[in-house]
């Protein structure tokens, strides 16, 4: 309509209230819920429920048994018909309303959605085989022509087989013209292209491959293990199905070496003041040298608050004094406690355990205690023991400096330990809460001698890749990663361990850790995503790496080790999309993009997320540092920007809060356990929504003319710009 119109008398129709999905409403004893599905007839229509009655208005949104009218001039969509009517048909109602046609029920309105989904499958048709508008009416087969009626509407001179069909053709082959050219302008019809192949991406799909690599007879999937061998064959083999190409340097397979450390405890952990802790329920310790022996001997130990040298922010913990021989006792996590500081409750990688540890041993130092809190680690001790009471991966040593000893110890631990020695835990805490703290000498002395026993394993990257269509871009590369490792089998305190069934001989106690959520439905994600854009009648421009690695759950291993040998050069990996741990609580309203306000790629998720109708959000648990936690930060470091995407809490028809609660129950309850399983409480539709929404991410970050790029200013801009500098200067 003419801008000028919504002027004068007609100003008084425009709404004095909006809202977001839905609204409920009460008029006399009705309830009504208006609730706002998504893209049909245009992008604005709304349904209302008529709760008592059991009756819904459908609008425009249904025209029962009448050729529809599809205004894709303002926002109309026939591709996107479908799935608003699969929202509406989640209500609770028995009656329907339609916009045009007589009364009618449940049934019928799954019958029109039947044949707009028929209707929209024409269209893709028509794209794909570069029918003409001719063809499309010709060929186009309407499995319901027989049962619609066409029908005049306003000044459309009718709505008849050839108008919708037509419709159809022009969504469809438009977004195709668009896509090629993916200019800024053409983002919607772009990713309206892509979701063509959202179709590929199904629930049922996704839970076969949970159900296959998470079952018991792949014994936890444990690097170096017979299941991560059996793990890593299985997915190479779904990669080859769907045409996705080898990509590795050994076909599917990018191997690389481990160490296995496995450590001895011993059965106390004694101290000069005579307190001592007890192994697995007070401390752990590794062997962190790579020998088969570690000692501390009469070491010092030192407090030095939370153990960061970051002179970005004006902070050193260690004020230039000498650590070496020393045992430096630290805080978990960075300050966090103010805005300006460090990045406020947003953890960053100051704060995560592996920093501590390297920046003890650059140091000099023997050894390095963390003080475990389940806040500052952002889960309980009980991971701490699962995850280091078994064998201890690492990346074989290059010469860079290391520890002798690396220890947890809980705050119950901790503080009865500094107690001995006169001193607060609360008190020292407060202390390191400034610049100008300094290391503070405990005065306790210890001594440690470990045995540790060291192997050497294999285990792999798994890689394919679909070369990209542009002659030039197709030399760089998104890379789309999951882990497919786990944590393998634990035996009991006996050493006992049913080797066939994954439970305790004398027991019955679970030794199998899983890793269904953790991270097989990362890997079914990314199966789901490489099979849907195999599926497209043309590649990206870019080349898409689909990169199955391993050894995440002993510190990002198999990242790190592609992100030291990558199958395309650093500077030419325009971004890296991460899935680690599915939502399998339901569709979700928003959507989590760890990293979210550090690089370019926050346009490119906000375009996605405003296609398909979510609230786009940065981490909800920023205090847990998840984008340190994950493979995306392997390719941070070598400056690739990454979009690490989690499900939503906001799940649809759960209360506020729901989906928050049951994220934190995971946590307590089934991160790194024998309890993490695929159940049949599972559900699908989230993990479905977030790998379309991953696809249509991937699909603009491969098509767009630029690389992605870091914010200026942020921590890992420094290391892009010297990856582009050793790319070769082109002639």
């Amino acid at each position: 309509l003419d801008k000028h119109y919504w002027q004068g008398e007609a100003a008084r129709c425009l709404p004095n209230e909006t809202f977001e999905h839905s609204r409920t409403i009460r008029i006399g004893n009705k309830t009504v819920h208006l609730v706002w599905p998504g893209r049909g007839h245009t992008d604005g229509d709304l349904v209302a429920l008529f709760e008592e009655d059991r009756t819904v208005h459908m609008g425009d949104l249904f025209f029962n048994r009448l050729y529809p009218n599809i205004d894709l001039e303002s926002g109309g969509s026939v591709q996107r018909w479908g799935r608003t009517l699969d929202h509406v048909l989640a209500l609770d109602f028995d009656r329907v309303i339609p916009g045009h046609g007589p009364l009618t029920d449940r049934e019928r309105l799954g019958e029109f959605q039947a044949f707009v989904e028929n209707l929209a499958a024409v269209g893709r048709a028509a794209a794909q085989q570069g029918w003409s508008l001719e063809e499309t009416v010709e060929r186009g087969a309407l499995t319901a022509d027989a049962d619609f009626e066409p029908m005049s509407f306003g000044p459309i001179e009718g709505l008849n087989r050839e108008f919708v069909i037509r419709r159809a053709w022009e969504e469809a082959t438009g977004a195709l013209g668009a896509a090629r050219q993916c200019g800024p302008a053409d983002i919607d019809a772009a990713m309206a292209h892509a979701d063509t192949a959202s179709p590929a991406i199904v629930g049922e799909e996704m839970r076969a491959v949970v159900a296959e690599i998470a079952s018991d007879a792949y014994e936890g999937r444990g690097p170096g293990s017979a299941g991560d061998l059996k793990a890593r064959q299985w997915i190479a083999a779904r990669l080859a199905e769907v045409g996705i190409e080898p990509g590795g340097t050994e076909g599917y397979e990018q191997p690389f070496e481990l160490v296995s450390v496995t450590t001895e405890f011993p059965d106390a952990w004694t101290f000069s003041t005579g307190y001592s802790a007890a192994p697995l329920s007070g401390f752990v310790a590794s062997v962190a040298n790579q020998r088969d022996r570690a000692s501390l001997a009469d070491a010092e130990l030192i407090f030095v608050g939370y153990g960061i040298q970051a002179p970005e922010y004006d902070w050193d913990d260690y004020k230039g004094q000498d650590m070496g021989g020393k045992v430096l006792v630290m805080l978990n996590s960075d300050p966090h406690w103010d805005a300006d500081l460090f990045a406020g409750e947003h953890r960053l990688y100051y704060g995560r355990w592996t920093y501590k540890y390297e920046m003890a041993a650059r140091l000099g130092a023997a050894g390095a205690i963390i003080i475990h809190t389940d806040a500052s680690a952002g889960y309980p001790w009980q991971v701490i023991e699962t995850s280091l009471a078994g064998p201890r991966f690492e990346l074989p040593h290059e010469g860079e400096p290391r520890l002798e000893v690396a220890a947890w110890l809980t705050e119950t631990a901790t503080g009865e330990l500094l107690a001995s020695a006169g001193h607060d835990l609360g008190a020292l805490t407060e202390m390191a809460q400034n610049r100008e703290f300094a290391p503070v000498a405990l005065g306790i002395r210890t001594s440690l001698d470990l045995n540790g026993r060291l192997d050497r394993v294999g285990s792999a990257n798994v890689i394919g890749v679909l070369p990209g269509s542009d002659e030039r871009l197709r030399h760089e590369a998104v890379v789309v990663t999951a882990h497919h490792d786990h944590i393998g089998k634990a035996a009991d305190a006996a050493g006992r361990e049913d080797a066939a069934g994954g439970e305790d001989v004398a027991g019955g106690e679970d030794v199998i850790y899983n890793g269904a959520l953790d991270n097989a439905s990362g890997v079914a994600q990314v199966l789901s995503l490489a099979k849907a854009l195999a599926a497209l009648p043309e590649p990206p421009r870019r080349s898409i790496v689909f990169a199955l690695v391993g050894a995440e759950e002993q510190g990002l291993l198999g990242s790190r080790y592609y992100a030291r040998h990558p199958t395309f050069p650093a500077g030419r990996i325009s971004a890296n999309v991460n899935f680690d741990g599915a939502s399998i609580w339901g569709e979700a309203r928003d959507i989590i993009f760890i990293g979210l306000g550090k690089s370019s790629l926050d346009a490119v998720a906000s375009n996605v997320a405003c296609y398909f109708e979510r609230t786009l959000k940065g981490d909800q648990f920023p205090d847990r540092g998840y984008f340190y936690r994950s493979d995306q930060f392997s390719f941070a470091r070598i400056g690739v920007p990454g979009i690490y995407l989690d499900g939503g809490v906001e799940i649809i028809g759960r209360p506020e809060g729901w989906g928050r609660q049951r994220i934190d129950e995971y946590t307590a309850n089934n991160y790194h356990q024998p309890s993490d399983e695929l159940t049949d409480d599972w559900i699908f539709d989230g993990m479905v929504a977030d790998t379309r929404f991953g696809l249509l991410a991937t699909w603009l970050i491969a098509q767009a003319d630029e690389m992605q790029a870091w914010n200026p200013g942020d921590e890992f801009a420094a290391a892009r710009a010297a990856a582009l500098d050793e790319l070769p200067r082109e002639q």
